[in-house]
C-alpha cells in the first residue's frame, strides 16, 4: 500500500513539473503572439518611413533638376529674344535705305543725285544689318539635361528585406592569449557586404569546456567593432579561462551570436595570507599598511589567550571561485604570524613548478621594503633575505638610502635606480628568481637557486605601505631575456 502510494506520489509530482513547464510554455507562446504583432507593426511602420524617405528624396532631386531645366530655358529664351529684337531692328532699318536707293534712283533731277547717293552710301556702311552675327548665339538642343534611370530602375526592383547576417566562426587557431590580452579572430562563412559592425560579448569562468548557460560572472559587451579581430588588452586573468562570443550586425538587424569558445588564460593568482602578517601590518586583500598602534604587546596577549591571534584568512573567499589545491588552508598549518622586527607577510598559494610573474607598488616614502619568496618553514623572527629560507629585493629609506639582493644574509648593492613598482619572475623548476622593473621590463637582478621545497611570494615593509598586482602572465620581454641567458650573470654567484 505504501508502495503504491510512493508511486502516486511520484506521478502527482511528475504531471505537476509537466504543468508547470506547459503553463510556461503557454505563457511564452501569447507573449510571442504579442511579440509579432508588436515587432510586424514596428517593422511595417519602419518600411513606409523608408519609402517615404526614398519618395521624399526623389521628390528633391525632381525639383532640383526641374529647376535646372527652367533656368537653362530661360536663359536660352533672353539670348535668342534679344538676338531676334536685334535682327528685326536691323532688317526695318536695311528695307529704309532700300526704299530710299530705289527712291533716289527714279528721280529725274540730276543736281541732287550724287548727293543722294552719298548719303545712301554712308547709311548702308552704317548699318546695323552688316554689323549683324547671323549665327544664333545659343543651341536649342536641350539633350544634355536628358536622365536615364535604367540603372537605378533596376536597383529599386532588386530591393528585397534586408538579410539577417551570417553567424560568425570564431578562428581559434589564429586567436592568441599573451601578456594579459586576448586577440580573437572569426571569419564569416560567406561575403556579406551589408555587415555595418560585429558585437563581442566575454566572461570569465573557472569552468573548462562548452560555457554554461548560467554564470556567476555577467557578459561583458564591446560594440561597433568594424574588423574580424579585437583584441582585449589590459586584462587581470582572476579565473581560469574566458568564454567569448561575436555576433555580425548590419543596419538593421543583428543575427545570432557564433558557437562560444573558451580559452585558458593561465595566470599566477594569489592572496596575502593574513594569518601569517605581522602585527603591526594592516592586510585588506592585497594591499598592505604599516601600522605603528598595531603592535601592542598587551593586544597580542589578549589575542593569543582567546585564541584569535590569527585573523580570518581570505582563502575561502566566495570571490575566489574553485580554490587552487597549492593553496594553503586557513591558519597555514598552526605555523606562527611573524613578529619582532620581521615585519612580513606572505602569500596564500605555494609555488611548487612552473613560471610565475607578480608585480608590487611600494609607496615611495617607505623607510624598508622588501618582496621575493621564502619557504614556508621561514621563522617568526627571520626577515626576508637573512636566512637560507629567503630571496628577495631590498629597499631602504632610513638613515641610509640602499637598494640591495639579499639571500643568506648576503646583500649586493644594485646599481639600477629604485623603482616604484617592481616585476616578479619566478621559474621554480629552473631555480631563477628574477626582480624588473615593472614598467620597463628592465632587469635588475637574478638569483639562481636550487629550490628543495615550494615557495611562497613573501613581503615586507615598514613605516609604509604597498599594492600586490596578481592574476598576470610572465611577460613576453621577460621569457626573452630569459631565454637570451641574460638573467644568469656571474655577478650573482655570491648570493646563490
Amino acid at each position: 500500500m505504501e508502495d503504491q502510494r510512493e508511486a502516486l506520489r511520484k506521478i502527482i509530482t511528475t504531471l505537476a513539473v509537466k504543468n508547470e513547464e506547459i503553463q510556461s510554455f503557454i505563457y511564452s507562446l501569447k507573449q510571442m503572439l504579442l511579440n509579432v504583432e508588436a515587432n510586424s507593426t514596428k517593422v511595417q511602420e519602419d518600411l513606409e518611413a523608408e519609402f517615404q524617405s526614398l519618395f521624399s528624396l526623389l521628390e528633391e532631386l525632381k525639383e532640383g533638376m526641374l529647376m535646372k531645366i527652367k533656368q537653362d530655358r530661360a536663359s536660352r529664351t533672353y539670348e535668342l529674344q534679344n538676338q531676334l529684337a536685334a535682327c528685326t531692328r536691323a532688317l526695318e532699318s536695311s528695307e529704309e535705305l532700300l526704299e530710299t536707293a530705289n527712291q533716289t534712283l527714279q528721280a529725274t533731277d540730276s543736281n541732287d543725285f550724287p548727293q543722294a547717293a552719298k548719303q545712301i552710301k554712308d547709311g548702308v556702311t552704317m548699318a546695323p544689318a552688316f554689323r549683324l552675327s547671323l549665327k544664333a548665339k545659343v543651341s536649342d538642343n536641350m539633350s544634355h539635361l536628358m536622365v536615364d534611370f535604367a540603372q537605378e530602375r533596376r536597383m529599386l526592383q532588386a530591393l528585397k528585406f534586408l538579410p539577417v547576417p551570417s553567424t560568425p566562426v570564431i578562428d581559434l587557431a589564429e586567436s592568441l592569449v599573451a601578456d594579459n590580452c586576448v586577440t580573437l579572430v572569426w571569419r564569416m562563412p560567406d561575403e556579406d557586404s551589408k555587415i555595418d559592425h560585429y558585437v563581442l560579448e566575454y566572461r570569465r569562468t573557472n569552468f573548462e569546456g562548452p560555457p554554461r548557460l548560467k554564470e556567476d560572472q555577467p557578459w561583458m559587451v564591446i560594440e561597433g567593432i568594424r574588423q574580424t579581430e579585437y583584441t582585449l588588452t589590459g586584462l587581470k586573468f582572476d579565473m581560469k579561462y574566458m568564454n567569448f562570443r561575436v555576433k555580425a550586425c548590419n543596419k538593421a538587424v543583428a543575427g545570432e551570436f557564433s558557437e562560444s569558445v573558451t580559452l585558458e588564460t593561465p595566470a599566477f593568482m594569489f592572496r596575502l595570507d593574513a594569518s601569517t602578517s605581522h602585527q603591526n601590518l594592516r592586510v585588506d586583500d592585497l594591499s598592505v599598511e604599516w601600522d605603528a598602534m598595531g603592535g601592542k604587546v598587551q593586544d597580542i596577549k589578549a589575542r593569543e589567550k582567546d585564541g584569535k591571534g590569527r585573523t580570518a584568512s581570505p582563502v575561502n573567499s566566495p570571490a575566489r571561485g574553485v580554490p587552487s589545491p597549492k593553496r594553503m588552508p586557513s591558519g597555514r598549518g598552526g605555523r606562527d604570524r611573524f613578529t619582532a622586527e620581521s615585519y612580513t607577510v606572505l602569500g596564500d598559494t605555494l609555488i611548487d613548478g612552473g613560471e610565475h610573474y607578480w608585480e608590487v607598488r611600494y609607496e615611495p616614502d617607505s623607510k624598508a621594503f622588501g618582496v621575493g619568496v621564502a619557504y614556508r618553514s621561514l621563522g617568526r623572527f627571520e626577515q626576508l633575505g637573512k636566512t637560507a629560507a629567503s630571496w628577495c629585493l631590498h629597499v631602504n629609506n632610513w638613515l641610509q638610502v640602499s637598494f640591495t639582493a639579499k639571500h643568506a644574509n648576503k646583500a649586493k648593492v644594485l646599481e639600477p635606480p629604485v623603482p616604484d613598482c617592481l616585476g616578479v619572475h619566478c621559474d621554480f623548476h629552473q631555480g631563477l628568481l628574477s626582480f624588473y622593473n615593472a614598467r620597463t621590463k628592465q632587469l635588475l637582478h637574478t638569483f639562481k637557486a636550487k629550490f628543495t621545497q615550494p615557495v611562497l611570494p613573501a613581503f615586507t615593509v615598514w613605516c609604509g605601505s604597498f599594492q600586490v598586482t596578481t592574476g598576470l602572465q610572465v611577460p613576453s620581454s621577460v621569457r626573452c631575456l630569459q631565454k637570451r641567458g641574460s638573467a644568469t650573470s656571474s655577478s650573482n654567484t655570491s648570493l646563490t
